[in-house]
């Protein structure tokens, strides 16, 4: 018996996806366009708030309910999808809830009045969690480990892209044919995408249904929680986020007042400096292969202090210069972290990366109630002294990480 597992787990790791292979690719490209998919469709009404405002005649708060009903609702599905496709697979999950969220987005672009765009972008949001819910955990079955850690870099820069394009796109759609257009431009956009997405993504091989049982996934979920080596990343990703996309916020504001007094068309291209993510990702997995994990999410982490410190400057150019760098720090961290929970966890995938997310999107909801307070302090100085708390703490984490892997913690 014994004999027998032996060699049935020494078939699946020679049966696993190598880095740089056929395979590797298509089912990479396959994920990074539906990452892409996913995040255009998040981002793409954000630039519309103001549009949307006007024609419907709510308030500012109720126009930005568009977004944060969908942020919401995705949070929610992703412990519901990860823990679903232990049990289901993978794939299928994937393929279904990208069709829906594209017929989601064409729906919009036909909705007759405000509580119907809103209703839509809440199932909207809850079908979009989907494929983040398990992109990892499918990437963790069928890759090698060199393969996953490239892999993972590649499509948090999909992330990256997803969410400058969906704004880009929705914005200027917009502004040829109103905000309908937008919503079927984006809607076109991810048919083409998806269509790519079922085509290119290889049937899963390895995959090892466990049957549903309530108790079963409440008791993975829990022991997920109970790891340190994987609530240390849920944590690292959390409060990483929780600065980095409010510091988005913030900045607008005080590049909106004087000296600056940008536009909100120019504001809006401040999230450009997104691609230092992108590239910072895509990096992120070569150097893993140089250092060891829990050292280049300390990198990433120091790179994003240091692009706060620059964001001090009175220059414009010094702060877009500072915004890129904190992207391309946190995005470096963020897949390093992403990467390490696909890794490290070795049952419930799903549920496990899953859990991730939900600290990260939890991390982003909270992240304005903790800088308000340091801002009305001292402005953009008390921003950053609030951002480098966090980062020290999350710096901490990571150096933990690294002496309970070396202690022989690792699973």
């Amino acid at each position: 018996m014994g004999q027998k597992r032996r060699s049935c787990l020494s078939h699946r790791e020679t049966s696993m996806i190598e880095a740089h292979s056929r395979a590797w690719w298509r089912a990479t490209l396959a994920l990074c366009l539906g990452s892409f998919t996913v995040f255009i469709n998040l981002y793409a009404p954000q630039p519309l708030l103001p549009e949307l405002r006007q024609v419907f005649g709510i308030s500012t708060l109720a126009a930005g309910l568009v977004m944060s009903v969908s942020t919401l609702a995705l949070a929610l599905a992703l412990l519901v999808f990860g823990t679903l496709s232990d049990a289901i697979g993978r794939r299928g999950i994937m393929l279904v809830t990208l069709v829906l969220t594209t017929l989601c987005s064409l729906g919009l672009a036909l909705a007759p009045n405000y509580h119907t765009l809103l209703w839509l972008r809440a199932v909207q949001g809850f079908v979009l969690g989907g494929l983040p819910a398990v992109a990892i955990a499918w990437m963790g079955d069928e890759f090698d480990r060199r393969g996953l850690m490239l892999a993972v870099g590649l499509y948090i820069s999909a992330n990256t892209l997803g969410g400058i394009g969906g704004r880009v796109m929705g914005g200027f759609a917009a502004d040829l044919g109103g905000w309908q257009a937008s919503f079927a431009t984006v809607g076109a956009v991810s048919v083409v995408c998806v269509a790519l997405f079922w085509k290119l993504l290889p049937a899963s091989r390895h995959f090892q249904p466990q049957p549903f049982r309530l108790r079963a996934a409440l008791g993975s979920i829990a022991g997920h929680l109970r790891n340190p080596l994987l609530f240390g990343a849920y944590l690292i990703g959390g409060l990483n986020f929780l600065i980095f996309i409010n510091q988005y916020s913030y900045i607008t504001f005080r590049l909106s007042e004087a000296p600056y007094g940008l536009a909100t068309q120019w504001l809006g291209m401040i999230f450009v400096t997104y691609l230092g993510g992108t590239l910072g990702a895509s990096l992120s997995g070569r150097a893993a292969q140089r250092l060891s994990q829990p050292r280049c999410m300390m990198l990433g982490i120091g790179i994003f202090a240091f692009g706060t410190l620059l964001t001090l400057a009175g220059s414009l150019t010094a702060i877009i210069i500072g915004l890129t760098v904190n992207a391309f720090g946190f995005f470096f961290a963020h897949s390093t972290a992403s990467s390490w929970v696909g890794r490290h966890a070795k049952t419930a995938r799903g549920s496990a990366s899953a859990l991730y997310l939900v600290f990260y999107y939890v991390g982003a909801s909270l992240g304005g109630f903790y800088l308000e307070p340091f801002w009305q302090l001292a402005h953009w100085w008390g921003v950053a002294l609030a951002s480098w708390l966090v980062l020290a703490v999350t710096l901490g984490l990571a150096g933990w990480l690294g002496i309970k892997e070396r202690a022989g913690h690792a699973p």
